[in-house]
């Protein structure tokens, strides 16, 4: 596993920790669950978008003409 540090203003910070205490966890628990969601959001979007653009690849190069 690997630590990252990083800086961010005193006001989002609160914000950060009030959303946390919200929840029940800790604000580096929160923060891996945020990284987790978007990693995943990422990837099936990803992975949408190349089925979408071999789907219509052959449309793609017909529109290009």
């Amino acid at each position: 596993m690997s630590t990252v540090t990083f800086q961010i203003e005193e006001v989002k910070a609160d914000r950060l920790s009030d959303a946390a205490r919200e929840r029940g966890v800790a604000v580096e628990e929160l923060l891996q669950q945020i990284t987790e969601e978007f990693l995943t959001r990422n990837a099936g979007f990803e992975a949408a978008a190349k089925f979408v653009l071999a789907k219509n690849a052959e449309l793609y190069r017909r529109l290009a003409q």
